[in-house]
């Protein structure tokens, strides 16, 4: 290794430090309670040194929340999108529980934590993405949603496909954003996690399919 390549390496590894630890800040002290010099503090470096890679809070977040939705997104399974839509609900469910639950920080900033106004803000490249069911998680979920709807899957009353995917999504945001913040609170005994997942999944997709009696 040239010293050059040890050198870009050792940037990159405090600039991932950096990230890391503004996720922890302000999922503790929310997006106005944080500063880049308490975050400079935090890992024992000038304030000076997080410009170096960040000229304001600002970008700093959108750069957080960038890498971390693209982790999400990339956990998301594909392969059911077009051959069983009702196994692909279950299985983007499933997975979206999982990666909340594998990534506790990153979902509680990105689904849990109040941000600025300026994060809607796109730039082009990620508007490029959007709508793209490859890219863009709520597109992959929709496209299955209006494949399921197309192929008489679901009930004639579930025939709107943003209504149907908003409620699915509402519901496994529920179960993982219960599962992080309750999952050791005492006062509960705990099923097995792996057994209500798919029971929650069951109840919803199973609820939406054709074929089921009809609530009174």
């Amino acid at each position: 290794m040239t010293v050059a390549d040890r050198r870009a390496r050792e940037r990159e590894q405090l600039r991932q430090r950096i990230l890391d630890t503004a996720r922890e800040l302000f999922i503790a002290h929310g997006y106005e309670g944080v500063t880049l010099r308490k975050i400079a503090n935090a890992i024992e470096y000038s304030p000076g040194t997080i410009y170096g890679y960040f000229n304001d809070k600002d970008e700093l977040l959108r750069a957080l929340c960038m890498a971390d939705f693209e982790a999400f997104e990339k956990s998301l399974p594909r392969e059911f999108a077009s051959s069983d839509p009702l196994d692909a609900m279950r299985a983007i469910g499933a997975a979206y529980v999982r990666f909340a639950l594998g990534h506790p920080n990153q979902y509680r900033l990105m689904f849990m934590t109040p941000k600025p106004a300026v994060m809607n803000e796109f730039d082009e490249e990620v508007l490029a993405k959007r709508g793209d069911p490859a890219r863009d998680g709520y597109a992959l979920l929709l496209h299955v949603v209006r494949t399921a709807i197309d192929g008489n899957l679901l009930r004639d009353r579930f025939s709107n496909a943003e209504v149907v995917a908003q409620t699915l999504w509402a519901g496994v945001h529920g179960m993982a954003s219960l599962e992080i913040a309750m999952a050791s609170n005492p006062w509960l005994q705990w099923a097995p996690r792996e057994e209500r997942i798919n029971a929650m999944l069951d109840a919803m997709v199973n609820g939406l399919a054709a074929g089921g009696a009809e609530p009174a």
